[in-house]
C-alpha cells in the first residue's frame, strides 16, 4: 500500500479518514496531494519486467491508480481495485467467480443494467440468472434456497427503490452453500456500509456517484479480503483492459476528500425533503430507509453506519413529473445519484425498471437545506 492505510488511521472519524486515506507519507516540498502521473509505458531499464515492484505497462499497474485503491480500499476495509466504470467492476466481480454451468442469484429489483449483464451476456455464457427481489434474498437464504449456487449478488439499498437486505444473514447462508457474495454498495458508499465487515467476499462500488459525487468522471471499483480473489479480480482486468484513465483516478481520489461532508449534507437535505414529501397528496409511496416506519428502516439501522440522500416516491403519472420539473428551479432533470446537484430521474422513461410511470428517484444534492424544502414544497403544490 503505498498511501496512508488502514493501519494508520485506525480510530479516526470519517472525515479525516475521507481526507488522508491514499496520501503518500509527507516529504519536505512534495505537494500535499499525489498528482496525476500521465504515462502508458514506464523505464525499464535493464531490469526483467515488475522487478522490485517497478511498473511496466499503464493496463496493469500505474501509480495513480494505487493512490485512489489505497484509499478506497481503506475505507472498504479490503485490498481495491479500479475501473473505468461501475459496470465494468461488476463485470469483472461476476466473471472472474463464474463460470459456464454456474447460477448466480441477483436483484430482481436492482439496477437494471446489471440485469441486462445477466439476461445478455452471463446467459450467453452458459450462467444461470436467478432474479430474486432484494427483501425476498434474505427469506431465500434462510429457507436453504441458495444450494447450489455459486455466488449472491446484492444491491442493499436497492437501486432505485431502497429495499434493503440482511447482508450478513446472506452471507452466513451463502458460504453454507459453497458460495461467494458480492454486494453493490454504491448507493451506501464505503462511509454508510462496510460489506466485508458483515461477511461479503467482495463489495463493488460505481464511483460515478457518491463516492466521487462531482457529476464529472465515470469510474468503478471493486474490494476484496482475499489474496487469491484478489489475483483472480485483477488478472480478469488486467485482460480485459478495463482499467480507467489516470485523470479520471486523480479526480476520484481528489473528490473522496469531501465525501464525509457531502454525505452529511445530503442526508440532512434528504431528511427535510422526506417530510416536505410525506406531507403532501401528490406524492405516494415514499421510501426512504432512514424514515421512522419505512419497511427498510429497522435493518437499515442495524446494518448501515449512516443515512444517504437518495430518496424515492411517486408521482400521479409522467405528465406530472414534468409539471414538477417545470415548476422547480432547483430539482434537475437528469440521471444517475449522489452528486452535489439536486436530481429527479423518473425511472419509467429509461425502461429497464419496473415502476409506475410516475415513479421518481430524488437525489439530494448539497444545496443549502431551506432553498431546497421550498423549491420542493413549490414545484409540488404547482401540481395542483
Amino acid at each position: 500500500m503505498s498511501g496512508q492505510g488502514r493501519e494508520e488511521l485506525d480510530g479516526y472519524g470519517d472525515g479525516t479518514r475521507a481526507v488522508r486515506v491514499g496520501e503518500d507519507p509527507a516529504v519536505p516540498g512534495a505537494p500535499l496531494r499525489p498528482s496525476p502521473v500521465f504515462a502508458a509505458p514506464f523505464h525499464l531499464g535493464d531490469q526483467p519486467p515488475r522487478a522490485g515492484g517497478a511498473d511496466a505497462y499503464a493496463r496493469t499497474e500505474h501509480p495513480t491508480f494505487r493512490h485512489f485503491e489505497d484509499a478506497v480500499g481503506a475505507l472498504d476495509g479490503g485490498r481495491c481495485l479500479s475501473f473505468a466504470t461501475g459496470m465494468a467492476a461488476l463485470t469483472a466481480a461476476v466473471l472472474a467467480c463464474a463460470r459456464s454451468g454456474d447460477r448466480v442469484v441477483l436483484p430482481s429489483d436492482g439496477y437494471y443494467a446489471t440485469r441486462m449483464l445477466a439476461a445478455e451476456e452471463l446467459t450467453r455464457f452458459g450462467i444461470d440468472a436467478q432474479y430474486v427481489p432484494t427483501p425476498e434474498i434474505g427469506r431465500l437464504a434462510a429457507e436453504g434456497g441458495l444450494a447450489g449456487a455459486s455466488m449472491v449478488l446484492l444491491e442493499t439499498p436497492s437501486n432505485p427503490q431502497l429495499d434493503v437486505c440482511d447482508i450478513a444473514a446472506v452471507a452466513d447462508a451463502a458460504h453454507a452453500a459453497g458460495a461467494l457474495v458480492a454486494v453493490d454498495n454504491t448507493t451506501a458508499t464505503p462511509l454508510g456500509q462496510r460489506p466485508l465487515a458483515l461477511g461479503a467476499d467482495l463489495t463493488v462500488g460505481s464511483d460515478t456517484k457518491a463516492l466521487t459525487g462531482h457529476s464529472d468522471v465515470l469510474l468503478g471499483h471493486v474490494t476484496v479480503t482475499d489474496d487469491e480473489l484478489y489475483a483472480r479480480v485483477k488478472g480478469f482486468r488486467d485482460r480485459t483492459g478495463s482499467t480507467p484513465g489516470p485523470f479520471e483516478a486523480w479526480l476520484g481520489h481528489r473528490s473522496m476528500s469531501t465525501l464525509d461532508l457531502r454525505l452529511a449534507r445530503q442526508a440532512a437535505n434528504a431528511a427535510a425533503v422526506v417530510e416536505v414529501l410525506a406531507a403532501h397528496p401528490a406524492v405516494t409511496n415514499l421510501r426512504w430507509p432512514w424514515r421512522a416506519g419505512d419497511p427498510s428502516f429497522a435493518l437499515a439501522s442495524r446494518q448501515m453506519l449512516r443515512p444517504n440522500g437518495v430518496v424515492s416516491a411517486e408521482l400521479a403519472d409522467e405528465a406530472a413529473v414534468s409539471r414538477f420539473l417545470g415548476a422547480s428551479r432547483l430539482w434537475a432533470a437528469a440521471t444517475s445519484f449522489g452528486g452535489v446537484h439536486s436530481t429527479v430521474d423518473r425511472r419509467a422513461q429509461w425502461g429497464g425498471d419496473d415502476v409506475p410511470a410516475g415513479f421518481v428517484r430524488f437525489s439530494c444534492g448539497i444545496e443549502d437545506t431551506a432553498d431546497l424544502v421550498a423549491d420542493l414544497a413549490g414545484a409540488l403544490d404547482a401540481l395542483g
